[in-house]
Order: C-alpha cells, then structure tokens, then sequence
C-alpha cells in the first residue's frame, strides 16, 4: 500500500532555494543594465532631435545674412570662433553666441537659447577667397548615468549666405 505524503521533501526544498537565490542575484544586474540601455537610448535619441533643430536654426539664419556684414570672433570667456555676428535684410542684427553650455540667439532685442546642452561651437570660414560660405560645427552632450555624458557631433561644412 503506497501513502499520498502531502508536501516537500528537503532536497526539493533545497533547489528551490538555490534557484530563487541565482535568480535574485542576476535579477538587479539584468534590471541596471537594461536602465542603461533605457537611458542610453533616450538621451541619443533626444540629443538628435536637438542637433537637428538647432543646426536647421543656424544653417537658415546664416543664409539670411548680408555677405559683408558676417564677423565671427570670440565672446567674452568663450573658445574662439564660438560667435557669429551678421546683419539681416531690413538691418536687423543677429547674433549667435556659445555662453557656457548655452547657444543663445539674439535677433534685435529678442534673446532666445537655442540650446542648453552645448559642449563645442565653431564658427568658421572654411575658403579665403568666399567669405560667403561658413562652416559651423556643433557639438551636443548630456549628462546619462553615474557622471558619464552622452556626446553628439554634428558638422555642417556648407552655409551658403544668401545675400
């Protein structure tokens, strides 16, 4: 005659525990590496859309210059080339300036910050001889996870100003 024991021998008891323990110890690593992965993603993606709208800014402002007027030179306790300075259609000036880890944009007296994740501005005239091309290259970043930083580049070569 066999008897129905109800219930959980110890070795089974065992394993059980054993498993529970191997799953409890991987668990946080797999949930961390996958909130990296998360927040990777998110600040590329946001960093991108950034770059974009700021470059698309840039690229249609400097178009919009008068060919003699464009100077680029340095702010105050900023890198070199980090400002441009032109003058538009109907004499209103524009000035595109780094200020720290700002772009800000001045048109006549409106002051708008184009960007407050600037890590790299250069403002140049890529030939001597056709101060009606200039070249900006910008360079993004933010702040991910444990003080690391997420960096995106983006260089325009050609700006044609549309005198």
């Amino acid at each position: 005659m066999v008897k129905n024991r109800g219930g959980w021998t110890l070795i089974e008891m065992l394993i059980t525990v054993a498993i529970i323990g191997i799953v409890a110890m991987i668990a946080p690593q797999v949930i961390n590496q996958t909130t990296k992965v998360f927040i990777l993603g998110k600040a590329k993606l946001e960093l991108q859309r950034e770059a974009r709208s700021t470059m698309y800014l840039l690229t249609r402002e400097i178009r919009q210059a008068q060919a003699n007027s464009v100077i680029i030179d340095q702010a105050n306790s900023q890198p070199y080339y980090s400002r441009i300075q032109f003058t538009k259609s109907q004499n209103t000036k524009v000035t595109i300036a780094q200020n720290g880890t700002q772009l800000v944009m001045t048109v006549g007296n409106n002051i708008t910050t184009l960007t407050k994740n600037l890590a790299y501005l250069v403002f140049t005239f890529p030939r001597s001889d056709d101060l009606t091309i200039v070249s900006v290259s910008i360079t993004l970043q933010e702040q991910i996870y444990g003080g690391a930083y997420k960096a995106l580049h983006m260089a325009s070569e050609r700006v044609r100003v549309m005198d």
